[in-house]
């Protein structure tokens, strides 16, 4: 493999292998100082002040009942007036999520996932109908902030959960995606000791190994840490395609009392690849027989060997910190500032030749990301008279600074896509044609109050103002601008809890998301703006441990801005998402877990430039989605602690242009895994597209589609203490 990575990465990745050795023996040292090697279980917190636990620690099996994401506090899920799924570690484990983030919402109402197929460095999210990959994704409530190609990436072994709240989410975090918001929430230490260890690899030769160490660092237990690893690496699926990757991530909880709390943190990681061959492929040869006669492989590469890499450092710290005090009221702080440095190299096709070759480009960029985030909260519950207050308060602060050049080298060679030759020709870049800092801050000023009364009913009312300030200094001779943007945003929603479980909700929000970028033209982007409807019933029902939820929601976008093929930007006029959203989770007994999971998405163009367009569906989304997940566990008997488990994904019809003329048809998908966890010893095999079904997973114009995942067999052996 060739190997591009930093010195940095180097040490941390050495660093990670020496603290996987020592873990194991340090805990095996403890066991024989007790002279009993014990099997510690995980704690599940229930109850009194480890509330924010229950938000932000495991998830108990599939059921996830609590949640920080729709409310920026510790709230049962039933009460947020908005759809909300969890997907949690017991959940990730049983699927066989190993790196990737998209992977992990496969079966999740709402979310369109992987849109372009497998992409080993970028997870992409779409959330009812709306790209929430730039704007959506938070890592434990604060913005992962993208433009260009400046994206921080997270490892799913890191996470503990992963939540998404479906719907306007301006009035919590200010800019953000409209259709929704993906929330990471990472491992953090917990009280009792835990020690794991996991090594795996799948069938195209990827391998990884990972570590995972918590335990006290006093006797008293005021001070507890956790270190998380990963290293992982070896081919692709796509010829020519592979890479090496892995992170470190060190936390200290400190907490004196049950009022106070301090978690300092810090994440490095680092990834080297050489691309996959996929996303940039066209139509005619995917969908359709190409003018060849014929479809182009899926592990087809199509880029230059010598002229294809990827990589990218990058390295987060921060702290999350709360007090309560003896009056009643709260203050919690998050603070976090990442760094990124990244760069990239490719070429990849744009159209047939008259020889029926592909014709390519090249393309290459290096960027520098430094990002700033903090949030400020104060809550408090109190009453007034009849009704019951749960107030909260906050002040935010986001700083996003990104130093780029973007150029292409114009005409690369053709390919042949039955009998590729690599290798001729060379490539000559143009000057660049993005060369700039720019940098984007926002400050923002929100408060919510959760009104209980009337002995079931629930009223949530939330407000926002946002002050937002872009910069753009160009070293082109165009492009630099300044611009200030500024908006209130609200929601409010009402509902009412039966006693059987039952909480019928309606909600009504509106959000302003500010974005970067230029329009066609010169000039800032305006900013995006809209509002949502929706309502719907959450269900936990009083004999099962199950959560299901049923939602329709309607949703107006306006100002909706597209990077085109020559990456400028462009504005729509105004777009729609109209839907109907099932999803339930059902721990059924000690044995039976299931999810289960469907989706109906209408989208519309209803104001653009070109008149034509007005009416039609934007492409690359599905109308309908479904998913189904079965897991049964033996807890007795010859087979005890063997699990089997089996899902079905199905992606219905969408298009591949905005013309609506050529159709993306739908597909059927299988998983499975296999089992077996015994004294702490654990040995898992999943299977993705069990049947290796060769299928396009979406296109976002007729030379832009991506093949659907294939069939993935991943081996895992685990230890743990």
């Amino acid at each position: 493999m060739r190997i591009k990575g930093t010195d940095l990465y180097r040490v941390w990745m050495a660093s990670a292998a020496i603290v996987a050795m020592a873990v194991p023996q340090v805990a095996q040292a403890q066991d024989a100082a007790t002279g009993d090697a014990t099997m510690l279980e995980r704690l599940t917190i229930e109850g009194g002040k480890d509330t924010d636990r229950q938000a932000t620690g495991p998830v108990d099996g599939y059921v996830a009942k609590s949640t920080g994401t729709g409310s920026k506090t510790a709230t049962p899920v039933s009460e947020i007036p908005q759809s909300v799924s969890v997907i949690g570690r017991q959940e990730l484990d049983d699927r066989g999520v190993v790196t990737k983030i998209d992977e992990a919402l496969r079966y999740t109402a709402g979310v369109s996932t992987e849109p372009f197929g497998s992409d080993p460095d970028t997870d992409w999210f779409y959330i009812r109908g709306f790209d929430a990959t730039q704007t959506g994704v938070f890592l434990d409530g604060l913005n992962l902030f993208s433009y260009g190609f400046g994206g921080f990436q997270t490892d799913a072994y890191m996470l503990e959960r992963v939540e998404v709240l479906k719907g306007p989410a301006s009035v919590l975090y200010g800019g953000s995606n409209p259709g929704g918001i993906v929330d990471l929430v990472r491992k953090r230490p917990q009280a009792e000791p835990a020690y794991s260890t996991e090594i795996g690899i799948n069938n195209f030769g990827n391998a990884f190994f990972g570590f995972d160490a918590n335990d006290k660092l006093n006797a008293d237990g005021t001070l507890t840490y956790r270190i998380t690893g990963k290293i992982a690496g070896g081919d692709n699926y796509s010829d020519y395609s592979e890479d090496l990757r892995g992170f470190l991530m060190p936390q200290i909880t400190y907490a004196p009392d049950d009022a106070t709390s301090l978690t300092v943190y810090a994440i490095a990681s680092a990834l080297d690849q050489t691309h996959v061959g996929n996303g940039f492929l066209p139509y005619e040869g995917t969908v359709v027989d190409g003018p060849f006669g014929g479809k182009i492989d899926r592990d087809f590469f199509f880029g230059e060997p010598d002229h294809d890499y990827g990589r990218y450092d990058q390295q987060m710290l921060g702290y999350e910190f709360s007090h309560e005090f003896d009056n009643g009221w709260k203050l919690s702080q998050n603070l976090r500032y990442s760094h990124l440095d990244k760069a990239e190299e490719l070429v990849y096709p744009y159209a047939y030749t008259a020889t029926n070759d592909l014709a390519r480009l090249g393309f290459k960029h290096d960027t520098s990301v430094d990002s700033f985030n903090v949030d400020n909260r104060a809550e408090k519950e109190f009453s007034t008279g009849p009704l019951d207050h749960s107030l909260l308060l906050g002040l935010d602060y986001k700083n996003y600074k990104i130093d780029q050049t973007q150029a292409s080298a114009w005409p690369a060679s053709d390919l042949d896509p039955e009998n590729p030759v690599y290798g001729s020709g060379s490539l000559i870049y143009a000057d660049p044609y993005i060369d700039s800092v720019t940098r984007m801050q926002q400050v923002g000023v929100y408060a919510q109050d959760q009104i209980r009364f009337g002995d079931g009913w629930l009223l949530t009312a939330n407000g926002r103002y946002d002050y937002v300030k872009t910069d753009v200094d160009s070293r082109l001779a165009t492009g630099s601008y300044e611009s200030n943007d500024s908006a209130l945003s609200g929601r409010v929603g009402l509902a009412y809890k039966f006693d059987n479980g039952l909480t019928p909700y309606v909600s009504a929000a509106t959000f302003f998301n500010p974005l970067v970028g230029t329009v066609v033209g010169g000039g800032a982007m305006k900013p995006e703006e809209g509002h949502q409807f929706e309502g719907g019933i959450k269900y936990e029902p009083t004999f099962i441990d199950g959560v299901f939820t049923a939602s329709v929601y309607h949703i107006v976008k306006k100002n909706v801005a597209l990077t085109r093929r020559d990456f400028l930007q462009e504005q729509l006029g105004e777009v729609s998402s109209t839907g109907l959203e099932l999803e339930g989770k059902v721990n059924l007994d000690q044995n039976w877990r299931l999810l289960g999971s469907y989706t109906y998405n209408d989208l519309e163009v209803a104001e653009d430039l070109n008149a034509a367009l007005v009416g039609n569906r934007p492409y690359l989304i599905p109308t309908h989605q479904a998913a189904l997940w079965l897991e049964y566990l033996v807890t007795d008997g010859a087979l005890e602690g063997v699990s089997v488990g089996g899902g079905l994904r199905y992606q219905g019809e969408s298009y591949a242009d905005m013309a609506n003329t050529a159709k993306v048809p739908d597909a059927l998908v299988a998983d499975a895994a296999i089992r077996y966890e015994k004294n702490g010893w654990g040995a898992a095999l999943n299977v993705t597209n069990l049947f290796d079904k060769e299928y396009v997973k979406g296109c976002q114009g007729t030379f832009t589609c991506g093949y659907g995942d294939q069939r993935t067999v991943t081996l895992k052996l685990s230890k743990s203490w």
